[in-house]
């Protein structure tokens, strides 16, 4: 039997690949399935699957990230996503299986086929192992890339690159040091969960700053932030002091 891991921050994901897997993969025992990053971690490093299916965009954590924090990883992936195109292809090029929501029986079966030749061969985790060697270093919390994803693609872009970030309902504008601009589907409080903490901060219901592009603080009730790039951004007042305590250490 093939051990199996599902994660994914929609219940409903879960559901339907668990039925899926039930009723066309015989040969799948689902260990553990979880919408919660914290939970998924703790149980793939203890129950040790042989495989997991992965969303990439959940709000803790996204996929990427999820990976960077385990310890065991001598597993199969697979990651389930909405996103065509692009991000296929990326996963193509690093030996990552991917199966595209909504997911087709035959999609299923053929990925799961590959699990059991890899489990077979004992060659379990060979392509997950080649992915963070190749992509580690732009796929860790604290680090350089951010998955940033649209409509029909998912941008990985430096945070370093990233000047300021402004809510639009339940997108989010994301403002780069080049005038790039890119629209996303998450909300500023989704995609503050994977900033890095030291370096950007929000300052008002509508706004992420880099701390890194400031070039003035112009005092006031709550005051604003002017960026090297001249864009003025108010501050709150129930943020002013968290703003202070950064610029000021």
């Amino acid at each position: 039997m093939i051990k199996a891991i599902i994660v994914d921050d929609e219940q409903l994901a879960i559901d339907t690949l668990t039925w899926e897997i039930k009723t066309h993969c015989k040969n799948v025992n689902i260990l553990f399935s979880t919408n919660k990053s914290a939970e998924a971690i703790e149980a793939i490093n203890r129950m040790k699957p042989d495989v997991l299916f992965l969303d990439i965009e959940m709000p803790e954590l996204d996929g990427f990230q999820l990976l960077n924090k385990l310890d065991f990883k001598n597993f199969d992936l697979i990651f389930t996503t909405a996103y065509d195109n692009y991000a296929i292809k990326a996963f193509k090029i690093n030996a990552i299986d991917y199966l595209l929501k909504p997911i087709e029986k035959e999609d299923l079966q053929h990925s799961i086929e590959k699990v059991v030749i890899n489990k077979e061969n004992k060659t379990l985790g060979e392509n997950l192992k080649t992915y963070i060697e190749d992509n580690l270093q732009f796929l860790s919390h604290d680090n350089t890339k951010i998955a940033l994803p649209m409509e029909k693609k998912i941008v990985l872009v430096a945070q370093k690159e990233i000047l300021y970030c402004e809510s639009d309902g339940s997108y989010t504008r994301v403002f780069l040091e080049n005038g790039m601009r890119h629209i996303i589907s998450k909300n500023l409080k989704q995609l503050s969960l994977q900033l890095d903490q030291k370096t950007f901060v929000r300052i008002h219901q509508s706004f992420i700053i880099n701390l890194n592009f400031i070039e003035e603080y112009h005092r006031g009730d709550g005051g604003e932030v002017m960026l090297i790039n001249g864009k003025n951004i108010p501050v709150s007042r129930s943020k002013k002091n968290e703003l202070l305590k950064h610029i000021l250490k």
